[in-house]
Order: C-alpha cells, then sequence, then structure tokens
C-alpha cells in the first residue's frame, strides 16, 4: 500500500481537524516502518509531584498509532480506536519533552493494530508501552 500520507501531511491535517492538539502534538517522522509523534510538554500535562500525567501519555499514544494508521491509509478521520491498552513503565522525567515512536503491526481491510513506545526526550529506556486496535470505516462512509 506505501505510505498515503507523510509528516507535513499529517501535521495539516491535525491543523485542520483536530486543532485542540495541534499545539501540542507534532508528526516528527512518518514512513513505511514508524512514525514518530511528538509531545510538548507544558504545565497543562503535569500532574502533582512535577511528572507527564496518565491521561497526556495515554493522548500521545493515542494520537501517534492513530496518525500510523492514517499515514498508510491516507485522510480517513472517521477510524476510530476500539482496544487500548497502555502499561506505564516508568516515571518520565521532570520537564522533558517526550516522543512516541509507533509501528502498524496489521493492516487489514476493517481493523488495524499498532504499538508505541513512549519516551522523555533524553532518555533511552521507555516511560511506556501502548497497543491499540483501531477500525477503520468502509470506504462508502
Amino acid at each position: 500500500m506505501g505510505l498515503q500520507m507523510d509528516a507535513a501531511a499529517l501535521n495539516a491535517f491535525l491543523a485542520e481537524d483536530f486543532a485542540q492538539v495541534a499545539p501540542d502534538f507534532t508528526i516528527l517522522e512518518a514512513s513505511e516502518d514508524r512514525l514518530v509523534a511528538g509531545l510538548r510538554v507544558r504545565e497543562a500535562h503535569l500532574r502533582p509531584g512535577g511528572t507527564v500525567s496518565g491521561p497526556s501519555m495515554f493522548a500521545l499514544a493515542d494520537l501517534a498509532i492513530y496518525c500510523a494508521i492514517l499515514s498508510r491509509i491516507g485522510k480517513v478521520p472517521l477510524a476510530v480506536t476500539t482496544n487500548a491498552s497502555i502499561d506505564f513503565l516508568r516515571k518520565p522525567a521532570a520537564g522533558q519533552d517526550m516522543r512516541a515512536e509507533c509501528r502498524v503491526l496489521k493492516l487489514g481491510r476493517n481493523l488495524a493494530i499498532a504499538d508505541t513506545l513512549i519516551f522523555s526526550d533524553g532518555v533511552e529506556e521507555p516511560v511506556a508501552r501502548a497497543s491499540m486496535t483501531y477500525a477503520i470505516p468502509p470506504k462508502s462512509l
């Protein structure tokens, strides 16, 4: 199938259709093998103790996987998460932006499965791992 949307196209799509996330989330890289998304960590993403909140890390994982799938199938805004699992492995580094490195494991006509590792910038070990399944709507929608 090949790459249908590159990083620039995905960022333009997010800015147009998901303006609420565009200031904080960016697609850094998109290829047939992987997608890398970034989160610019701000005060709103922190929880008590100064660490990045679980919901912010989940949002990064979900956005990365969504965009990894769209990079392969094209602009299909109605693709939706049908299953999600996240493991928080260690505390994120304080005050560091985050990145999600994602790969699509299976891409079918109706379902796509992908996983992602989330890292704090400058830290080698991942802070979280997520796996998600997306439903792909029929072409007629």
